[in-house]
Formats: C-alpha cells, sequence, structure tokens
C-alpha cells in the first residue's frame, strides 16, 4: 500500500514523500526512516508526526526504533484514544506476528490528552508535545503536516479528497 508524508516548516508545506508498505506486514519502520532520509530536508525535520502507530492494517511502526533511526522525537497524533482491547484481541488472534505487533504498541503506554486530541510519544515531554501542536495546528485539532497528508493520499488513491475528519 502506498503511504504518504509531508514536510513542512511550521505550517509551510515544502515536500511531500511517498513509499510502499505491505497491508499488515512488518516494514513500516525502516520505510519510514527511509522517506525520512530521502526528504530533502532531513536536516531541518525537528519531529516525525505519525495518525496512529499502525500503517496499512497492523503495520505496527516501532516508534523507539524509528526515533533511533532518524535521531528525532515521534510523535503519535489520533482524534480518540483507539480500543486498546479490540486491538490487541485482533493482533493476537487474526493476525501473524501479532504477539510483536502488540508488544509495540503496549510499549507505548497508554494514550495521554493534549490540545484537545490523543498522543503518545517518543523522544518528548508532555509540554513539548504542547507546543508541538500548538505550533502546528492551523485548523481544527489535527496538526496541518498529518491533515494535509491526509488529503493528499485520498486525492492519490481515490481520485479526489476531501477535508473532514483525519
Amino acid at each position: 500500500m502506498r503511504v504518504f508524508g509531508t514536510v513542512y516548516a511550521r505550517t509551510t508545506l515544502h515536500a511531500v514523500v511517498s513509499g510502499r508498505v505491505r497491508r499488515d506486514g512488518r516494514n513500516s519502520t525502516p520505510e519510514l526512516a527511509r522517506l525520512v532520509g530521502e526528504s530533502g530536508a532531513r536536516e531541518h525535520l525537528h519531529l516525525i508526526l505519525l495518525q496512529g502507530v499502525a500503517l496499512a492494517g497492523f503495520n505496527v511502526v516501532d516508534a523507539p526504533a524509528l526515533g533511533a533511526l532518524t535521531g528525532l522525537p515521534v510523535l503519535i497524533v489520533a482524534r480518540r484514544p483507539p480500543d486498546f482491547e479490540r486491538i490487541r484481541a485482533a493482533l493476537l488472534t487474526r493476525v501473524p506476528g501479532g504477539a510483536r505487533k502488540w508488544w509495540l504498541i503496549a510499549a507505548l503506554g497508554p494514550m495521554e490528552p493534549c490540545r484537545g486530541v490523543w498522543v503518545q510519544r517518543v523522544g518528548l515531554s508532555l509540554g513539548e508535545a504542547e507546543t508541538a501542536l500548538a505550533a502546528l495546528t492551523v485548523t481544527g485539532r489535527i496538526p496541518e503536516a498529518l491533515r494535509a497528508t491526509h488529503l493528499i493520499a485520498g486525492g492519490v488513491t481515490r481520485g479526489s479528497s476531501r477535508g473532514g475528519r483525519v
């Protein structure tokens, strides 16, 4: 599946990157690290924002490893906290390698409320997360980089994008 990312300086779009991850696979972490490295702006990046910790179904990002590979803090953002019990049950009963994937999710700890969204974080404090969200959010509660990525992905994969819930 295609994955997309945006490179922003505060609220100004500077680049769009795309890559591929396997549905329910294990390649999201190295693929995201590759995209960061090939973004053309690596030396200017300060933070990796993720809309949830899993891509393409249950291709779970190893957020601490992504932070170590890139040297950047990782902030995972969600509109509402996921149902971790349902995720755990699905991973442990239906997904190959689900126990390891569940461990990656559980190791991040519970999501925390932060400026109207829920976050998990690696390499930054809750106060730093609040500051980042305040600086990077223009419309609504979702940071502009994630909002734009969602619109771009919809336009490319479905032929049109629409606003609304990210």
